[in-house]
Order: structure tokens, then sequence, then C-alpha cells
């Protein structure tokens, strides 16, 4: 029988995110571990090397919590709702601290990714010629083709020690299901040496085996399973609630201020114990919303020889 995984958010991140790791929260748009976050903001870990495709609120928000001294990163945007205004005074004017970055393209980052997923030394990319990129980070170098055919960029491997993704549903011994927008979650898992997965519920095997090409992340890959509903938001779960927009163009306002960005962070994350009290402070009737209605796919055959 399989080794059932499910763990506490508190008791998973205690055990695997420690001071001075390499840290990777992927999601792209959909399925952002915000609740993982909030519990890394929790513990007060410091030091970190936080690697994410799109640095965006999750970002913000660990960076002002002082938790994260290095970015590796691309396309620095508040999803499409606004700028980034800590990470902005830490680059721009290093207030209060400067914020280490590396900088990557969204296909330089998938290439690292998979480079640190298939163990390989590095990952050759065309996209990087007529670009500044190469000149402002070091690591993206320019090589030649050992097959004769010119020169091309390479980036080096990622490998996280730890990745953090969230997802809609898995059992309790880690096969993960993923549906909608996926974004570079299987290969940031494989990547790391440690993985957590929230998700919004976890259900029997047999579920699982009902539909197993949605089974993105399989069990070996995965150290814990943490049940956390709703733990996405304010990005959205396909299926679960939808994203939280108006949060987002908030976030603007609560960023630009730095003590109104810290009260955020006392009041919504120090002084709330968990995830529940996170959703019992906004209250039931926030979701109505968020809500989604039923769209059901069509139903797969899967029959085998009799």
């Amino acid at each position: 029988m399989s080794a059932d995984k499910t763990m506490t958010m508190r008791d998973a991140i205690a055990t695997y995110v420690q001071d001075g790791m390499t840290v990777a929260l992927e999601g792209f748009s959909h399925l952002i571990p915000f609740a993982a976050a909030h519990e890394i903001i929790r513990q007060r870990r410091k030091d970190l090397t936080l690697c994410r495709m799109t640095p965006d609120i999750i970002s913000d928000q660990l960076i002002a919590a002082d938790c994260v001294s290095t970015l590796v990163a691309s396309f620095f945007a508040s999803g499409s709702a606004g700028s980034l205004y800590e990470i902005r005074r830490r680059i721009e004017k290093h207030d209060p601290v400067r914020l280490h970055v590396e900088e990557y393209s969204h296909y330089g980052m998938v290439c690292r990714y998979q480079a640190g997923a298939a163990r390989l030394p590095f990952f050759p990319l065309r996209s990087y010629a007529g670009s500044d990129l190469p000149t402002l980070n070091p690591k993206i170098k320019l090589v030649e083709d050992p097959y004769g055919n010119g020169s091309t960029y390479v980036v080096p491997p990622l490998n996280p020690d730890v990745t953090i993704i969230h997802a809609q549903r898995a059992d309790r011994a880690g096969n993960i299901q993923i549906w909608g927008i996926a974004g570079v979650q299987q290969e940031a898992v494989y990547a790391a040496e440690h993985a957590i997965v929230v998700v919004e519920e976890v259900v029997d095997d047999e579920t699982v085996r009902s539909d197993p090409s949605r089974t993105l992340i399989p069990s070996h890959a995965v150290d814990a399973v943490v049940v956390c509903p709703r733990g996405a938001h304010p990005s959205y779960a396909q299926g679960y609630y939808d994203r939280d927009c108006a949060f987002y163009r908030r976030w603007t306002e609560i960023s630009k201020d730095p003590q109104a960005l810290r009260t955020w962070l006392k009041d919504w994350v120090y002084e709330i114990a968990d995830h529940d009290e996170y959703l019992a402070k906004l209250g039931e009737d926030y979701w109505s919303d968020l809500e989604v209605a039923p769209r059901y796919s069509e139903a797969v055959n899967y029959g085998s020889r009799k």
C-alpha cells in the first residue's frame, strides 16, 4: 500500500523550507500557491532564493516580509493589474535593502527547469539573439555548436531545494492532478530535491485512476501533500473558484505604500494562525463573486481488453 504523504501546511513548510534555501513557487496565473507563501512568511524564513516564472503579488509579499534575498525570475508584473512596488523599491532604490536579481526570459526559465529536471549541464536556446539580457545576466552564455552550425545561447540548470505548487486534487500517495492552464509545474517539481503540493482536495485512488491523463505529477516526485481549500487565492483554481481581480487591482495601491504593505502582512498573515483563519476573516460572502458554474468535460473512454 502506498504511503500517506498528507501533512499540515505548518509541518510541510517547517520540514522542507529552511533559511538560505532555493525555493521555487510555480503556477502560471492559475494555481499560484499563496497559502504556502503565507506560511513561509509566518514561519519567518530568511535569505531564500525565490524562483518564479512571473514574480507577481506572491513575490512582492515574500520580499516585503524579508524572506527573500535573491530573485530568479522573468516578466515582473502584478498579473497585468499593475506594478510590484516592493520589488521596485528594492531594485531601483535598494530600499530598505538591495534585492539581488537573476533575470531571464520566460522561455529561459522554462529551459532552466527542463535542464534541472533532466540533470543536464545546460540548455540551449536561440531566443536571446538581439536581446540585452546576456549582458545583464552573465549566467546566459554564448557557446559554439559542437556540430558546426554556428553559436547558440545556453542557460544553466535550475535545481531548487524545494518546489511548491498548488493543484486541484491528489490522492494520499501524492499523485497530482491538474487541469486548466498549466505552467512549468511538472518540470519544476522534477528539478527539485523536494516537492510540496498544496491541493484543493484529496480524493480516493479510484478517482485518480479513472482519469489518469490528468495526473501531471506522479507520487514518486512528491514529498508532501497539503490539503488547503482556496489556498491559491487571490489567483484561481479551475473548476473551484475564479481569480480575484479586484484584489490584484488593490495590491497596486497597497504595495505603493511601504507602511500599508506591512500593515497588510500584519493583519492578513502574521496575526492569522493559518489559512482557515484567513478564509474566516474574508467571510463566506466574499466568495459569492468568485463562484464558478459547473462546466464538465465530455466523458473519455479508457476501455481496455476484456
